[in-house]
C-alpha cells in the first residue's frame, strides 16, 4: 500500500538580514531534509511566511517587555520579587515578539518514538535566560534555564507547535545556542550541532537602527611565530560608545574568557604556536550592558621550521651577539623505550604509556622575544622489516618540571593520539611542548611530558622505532 500526503506550498526561503520585534515566529523550527536535521526560523511576521537562517535574524525584545518578578513563591526561579526582567509572554501580546518552537514539518514514522530533542546548550550575554510555560492553574514549568547549568533538553513530539515565556534578566545582546538531536527509525543518530540565535533585549542602539560589531586586522592566512597581530573593533554604524572587552578561546577550552586589561578598541599581541587555532571576539558595552558582540575570528600560526633531524635533540642559535636559544637533552636520555603495549579496557586499542624524560631550554637573549618548543614524529614509526604506523598515534601531556621564578614558561596543550579523545592531533604534526610569551623566557627551563601510544588492534606485531624531533624557536 502506498500513501501520499499532500501539503500546501512550503514557505519561501529568505536570505536577507532582518530584525524581528513584533508578531509570531517559530524561532526554533526543526527541519529534516535530504537525510539532514537543521534548525531554521519560520517568520510569520510577513505574509506569506518565509523560512530564514538563524544567522540572518536578530530577535529584538522591545523595552515594552520590561516587567518585574511577581511576589509569588512559584516564580522565585526568576529572581527576587520586584526585580526587573524582560519577558516575551507565553500568550501573544501584539506589541511584542511571540517566538516558539515547531516540529510540524516532521513526518510520523521517521524518528524513533516520533520525537526529537531540542536543547539549549549555551548562552552568552549580560544576564540569565529562562524559558517556561504555565498550566491551566498558573503553575510554572521550566523548559530551559541558563543559570543552573546547561545543556537543558526538551523531548518534543513531531507535529508540535508550542510557545513559552522567554525571560531575560538584563538588557543587552545575547547569543542563545540551540541544538536539535534525533534518532531515525533505523537507529541512525542525527544532530544539528549548536546553532546560534541572536537576541537583543532593549533598544538596538541609541537613535534606532541595528548595530553590528566586527573585527578587522586578522590575516586570512598564517602568521609566523613572533609576528605582531593587531585587531581592531569596528562598529557599523559608528556610534558614541567606546567601552569594549576582548575575549579568547583556545582549541582546548570550552568557553570564551576575557583577556585581562584589554578594554580598548584595539588589541595587539605576538603570535606564537601556543595560540594556533585560538578564536577572538570583542564585545561593546553601554555601562555594564553588552550592546553588540562580534563574530569570532581565528588565528593561525605556521609550524616553526625544522631545526634538526636528530633524534630528540636540536640546537638553534639566534644572533649569537645578543645571546642564544638552545634546546637540548642529556645524552643518557636520548632513547625512550615504552613498555610492551596492552589491550585497552574497551578492547579496541593497543596502548602503552611512558615519560619523555627531561628536555632543557635555555634562553640567554637580552631582548626576551619569547619562545616555543615543539616536537614531531614526522616520519612515523617503523620496524626493521618495514612495518609502519603514523607518528600521530603517539600523543603527549606536556609539563614544566623546573623554571626560574619569573621565567613565565607554560606547558603546551595535550596532544591526544589519533583515534582517541578529540581533538586527536597526536605528534604526527608539530605539537607544542611549552612556550614563553614575549617579554619572558629568559633563563633555563626543564620540560617533560607523559607519553601515550594508542594504535588500532589490527596493527602488526613488532618493535617499532620513531624519531621525535624537538625544535625551539
Amino acid at each position: 500500500m502506498a500513501t501520499a500526503v499532500l501539503f500546501g506550498a512550503a514557505p519561501a526561503l529568505a536570505a536577507d538580514p532582518v530584525v524581528l520585534s513584533k508578531g509570531h515566529t517559530d524561532a526554533v523550527d526543526v527541519r529534516y531534509d535530504g537525510g539532514s536535521l537543521s534548525l531554521k526560523v519560520k517568520d510569520d511576521t510577513v505574509s506569506p511566511a518565509v523560512v530564514r537562517d538563524p544567522a540572518d535574524v536578530t530577535f529584538q525584545v522591545l523595552p515594552a517587555a520590561e516587567t518585574v518578578v511577581p511576589d509569588l513563591p512559584a516564580f522565585a526561579f526568576l529572581g527576587a520579587p520586584g526585580s526587573k526582567i524582560w519577558m516575551l509572554p507565553q500568550v501573544q501580546d501584539p506589541a511584542l515578539l511571540w517566538p516558539g518552537w515547531n516540529t510540524t514539518t516532521l513526518d510520523s514514522g521517521v524518528f524513533a518514538g516520533d520525537k526529537v530533542g531540542i536543547s539549549l546548550v549555551g548562552v552568552d550575554g549580560p544576564g540569565d535566560v529562562t524559558l517556561f510555560d504555565t498550566n491551566s492553574l498558573g503553575t510554572p514549568n521550566i523548559k530551559f534555564r541558563s543559570n543552573d547549568g546547561l545543556p537543558d533538553r526538551l523531548d518534543v513530539p513531531v507535529h508540535t507547535h508550542a510557545h513559552a515565556g522567554w525571560v531575560f534578566s538584563a538588557t543587552g545582546t545575547y547569543t542563545l545556542r540551540f541544538q536539535a538531536d534525533a534518532t531515525l527509525a533505523d537507529g541512525t543518530t542525527l544532530t544539528t550541532g549548536p546553532v546560534g540565535y541572536r537576541f537583543v533585549v532593549g533598544d538596538l542602539q541609541a537613535g534606532g537602527g541595528d548595530l553590528s560589531l566586527g573585527i578587522s586586522g586578522m590575516n586570512e592566512g598564517e602568521y609566523q611565530p613572533g609576528d605582531t597581530v593587531t585587531l581592531q573593533a569596528v562598529q557599523s554604524p559608528q556610534g558614541p560608545l567606546t567601552k569594549y572587552r576582548w575575549f579568547s578561546r583556545k582549541p582546548t577550552e570550552d568557553e570564551f574568557t576575557p583577556i585581562e586589561g584589554e578594554t580598548g578598541a584595539s588589541y595587539g599581541f605576538t603570535a606564537t604556536r601556543a595560540l594556533n587555532g585560538t578564536q577572538y571576539v570583542v564585545k561593546l558595552y553601554d555601562g555594564e550592558n553588552v550592546v553588540a558582540t562580534s563574530t569570532e575570528v581565528w588565528l593561525w600560526v605556521a609550524f616553526p621550521p625544522e631545526g634538526s633531524s636528530a633524534a630528540k635533540s636540536v640546537t638553534a642559535t639566534i644572533n649569537a651577539s645578543d645571546g642564544a636559544l638552545v634546546i637540548s637533552v642529556d645524552p643518557g636520555n636520548r632513547a625512550v623505550s615504552l613498555p610492551a603495549a596492552v589491550l585497552s579496557a574497551a578492547g579496541d586499542r593497543w596502548e602503552s604509556t611512558g615519560a619523555l624524560k627531561p628536555v632543557t631550554v635555555t634562553d640567554t637573549r637580552a631582548a626576551q622575544p619569547g619562545w616555543t618548543a615543539s616536537g614531531q614524529v614526522a616520519d612515523g614509526f617503523r620496524t626493521e622489516d618495514g612495518k609502519t604506523f603514523a607518528g600521530g598515534y603517539l600523543g603527549w601531556t606536556p609539563s614544566i618540571t623546573a623554571q626560574g621564578g619569573r621565567q613565565g614558561v607554560v606547558a603546551g596543550p595535550v596532544a591526544h593520539p589519533y583515534g582517541t579523545v578529540q581533538p586527536h592531533t597526536g605528534l604526527g604534526g608539530s605539537a607544542v611542548l611549552a612556550s614563553a610569551p614575549n617579554g619572558k623566557g629568559l633563563g633555563t627551563a626543564e620540560l617533560d611530558a607523559a607519553l601515550k601510544l594508542s594504535v588500532p588492534t589490527d596493527t602488526a606485531a613488532g618493535t617499532y622505532t620513531g624519531t621525535l624531533t624537538l625544535t625551539a624557536i
